[in-house]
Formats: structure tokens, C-alpha cells, sequence
């Protein structure tokens, strides 16, 4: 694609969401906002932005992430749904995960001295919790929640100096998780799977509601989880894995990475008491081919599912950390100068808009380089 048709087709990405906002302020901002967030600028925040814009400060940017009236979880729903568009295929796979966004002091909202997989380490942060959609076509983020641990929520005042609603509750990550998938079930996003870490995968409250609404997944979970056996007793995943046979392994590949094929040892064993008609159980296995480390999954889907099929599920939960490390890098996903409740999810919004348009202006391009190439 040119550099027009780029241009282009971010018009018609905010074309799809200007209508969220009620005055033409706001809408104008937005799609500066939009702009500054995928110029090349060495920093993406509410100064520089402003200054690529034509402002002398900040104001105006802030505001529109304040305070402006525009509907930032309706526009939330047209970047999901621009992403389906153009990225959606019935075997895609919908992906949870959180990523920590490090901050200094203790005003803005949710921050507090936890664990940040981002960091490696408990660090002062912000936790976002995010669901992303991949395809063959390319990945994205589409939904998200700020994390506000007990210590938010049971200090209202507090709550209130970060603009955070009086009705906003404690919520636990993995209701946030159960919430985002609701959101794109009821939303009708074509997916087959449904994948994530151990954080949520090891939760059975969410695995039961997968099965209740017969979602398939591949989750992974913790080494000493205790899974159901087919002959009514309970064992520890690790201890269960270890009594198969050499011959119960295959090496399969789960796609490309960034030093070649991502190859490694898989084995799986059927779990579960009984299984619905058409569907079925197992404890899935991957062993590193160098380490011998060992990582387990929970899954549940067709009961015609190969095992190379898991392990490809299982190995596409990585989408959702590209994305991460992708959006903050070319869309200022963690740049932000807030502290309160409304302008992080509005920032994360427009963040979410922007890097959406890089995927699928990329998207478009190669598929239009394949065609000049078979043409």
C-alpha cells in the first residue's frame, strides 16, 4: 500500500468510531490523537502529541481523555469489530492475558506494588487485563480492564481522587477474563478456541463456564492442578504426565518464531469422567526439546481434536505477547500521563484503535503483494 491508501484506511477506521463523540472538539482531537500515536515519535505522550498537533500544551489532549463525552467502551466495540472485519476467520482463537504498565507514586488508579509478568518481579504498577484475537491473518487487541486490587476498592476515597466510580467494585482477573469473553460470544466474534497462561487457565470456575457454554480451549495450568481421571480418581497433573510411555511423545512444531520453527516434545492423555457427546477431555504436555522442561494444558473441544491441533492452539498464546510488545512499541500502548479511572481506558482504547490499523494495513499490503506476484 502506498502512503496514502495507509492514510486511507485510517480514515476509514475512524470513520467507524467518530460518531461515538458528541462534538466536533473531541472528534477532531481524537483523530490527532489517532495520528500522533502512529508517527514514528520518539515518545507518545500527551505533550508531544500535542505539539505534533499544532497546541502549546496538553490540555486539549487530556481533556479529550478526561473528560470530553464520547463513548470509549463503544469505540472499544468498533475496534473489536474492525479487527473481525478484516482479521476473522471461524478457527480463530480469542486469547487472555495481562501486562503490567510500571508508574511512579500512588495516585494513579489501581497502582500498588504487584507482580508484573511484564517486569519479571513485583514492581509499583498498573495491571491490565486484555483479550486479543488471532488468526492466520494477523493478531490484535480487542477488549481490556484495568485491574483494581482490594486496596483500591475498599478506600473509596481513594477510589474517588482517581475518578473511579462509586459502582466499581473489586473484581477478580479472572472475572475480568470471563467478562471480556462474554462480551465477544455475545458479540459474535468467530472463534473455535479459546486460549490462555496458567494464571487463568488453572481457575476450573472459568474452565466450567467454557464447558457450560461449549467453548472450546487450551489453557495452560500449574503443575500440581489435580485433574479428574477417566477412572473417577483425582491426580496431579505432573504425577499423571509422568507415568507415560517414550512412545506416548511426538515433536510437533506450533508455527514460526524468531530463531526458526518453534519445535518441541508433546504428549496428551484423555482426562475426565465422562464427556459430552461429540467433545472430549485431555491433560496435554509439552516438553522443551534442549531443557526438558516440562508445561501442562487443560483442554476441552471436538473429540476428533488431534493432538498436533492442541499443541498448535497451545502455541498461539504468544500472538497476545507480540501484540503487547508491539502496541507499546509502535502504539504508544504504555506511554500514557494519566493517573484516573476514564483516561486510562480511553488511552488504552485509542492505543487498541492504532495498533488495530498497523495489523491490518500490513495485512492489506502483503495480501496485495501476493496478488501482484500471482498476477
Amino acid at each position: 500500500m502506498e502512503v496514502d491508501q495507509w492514510s486511507g484506511e485510517l480514515d476509514r477506521l475512524y470513520a467507524r468510531f467518530s460518531g461515538r463523540f458528541t462534538r466536533s472538539e473531541p472528534r477532531r482531537r481524537a483523530r490527532q490523537y489517532l495520528s500522533g500515536l502512529v508517527a514514528g515519535l520518539d515518545r507518545k505522550n500527551g505533550w508531544t502529541l500535542a505539539e505534533r498537533a499544532g497546541d502549546l500544551s496538553p490540555d486539549g489532549m487530556q481533556r479529550l481523555l478526561r473528560w470530553a463525552d464520547w463513548d470509549v467502551d463503544a469505540v472499544r466495540d468498533e475496534v473489536r469489530d474492525y479487527v473481525v472485519e478484516h482479521l476473522g476467520d471461524p478457527a480463530g482463537v480469542l486469547i487472555i492475558d495481562d501486562t503490567g504498565f510500571l508508574k511512579k507514586g500512588v495516585k494513579s488508579a489501581g497502582v500498588q506494588r504487584q507482580y508484573s509478568g511484564t517486569a519479571g518481579r513485583i514492581e509499583n504498577c498498573q495491571i491490565g487485563v486484555f483479550l486479543a484475537y488471532r488468526s492466520t491473518r494477523g493478531h490484535a487487541l480487542i477488549d481490556r480492564q484495568l485491574y483494581l486490587p482490594a486496596s483500591w476498592t475498599g478506600d473509596r476515597g481513594r477510589c474517588r481522587a482517581a475518578g473511579i466510580p462509586d459502582e466499581v467494585g473489586f473484581v477478580t482477573k479472572i472475572e475480568m477474563a470471563r467478562q471480556m469473553l462474554e462480551r465477544a460470544f455475545a458479540a459474535g466474534v468467530p472463534a473455535a478456541w479459546v486460549t490462555m497462561d496458567e494464571v487463568y487457565g488453572q481457575a476450573r470456575s472459568l474452565r466450567t463456564w467454557l464447558e457450560d457454554h461449549d467453548r472450546a480451549y487450551v489453557v495452560a495450568t500449574r503443575c500440581n492442578d489435580e485433574v479428574a481421571t477417566t477412572s473417577r480418581g483425582r491426580v496431579r497433573v505432573d504425577e499423571l504426565i509422568a507415568g507415560l510411555p517414550g512412545r506416548a511423545w511426538s515433536r510437533v512444531s506450533t508455527g514460526a518464531g524468531a530463531h526458526g520453527p518453534r519445535e518441541y516434545w508433546w504428549a496428551r492423555v484423555p482426562i475426565g469422567v465422562s464427556w459430552r457427546p461429540g467433545r472430549g477431555h485431555w491433560l496435554l504436555a509439552r516438553r522443551n526439546i534442549s531443557t526438558g522442561e516440562l508445561a501442562y494444558y487443560v483442554c476441552y473441544g471436538p473429540r476428533k481434536t488431534r493432538l498436533m491441533d492442541l499443541a498448535r492452539i497451545a502455541g498461539t498464546r504468544w500472538a497476545i505477547e507480540e501484540c503487547f510488545q508491539q502496541a507499546k512499541g509502535q502504539a504508544g500502548l504504555d506511554e500514557y500521563q494519566v493517573r484516573d479511572w476514564r483516561a486510562w481506558h480511553a488511552h488504552i482504547t485509542l492505543s487498541m484503535a492504532a495498533y488495530a490499523w498497523l495489523v491490518v494495513a500490513r495485512t492489506l499490503t502483503a495480501q496485495q503483494q501476493t496478488t501482484a506476484r500471482t498476477a
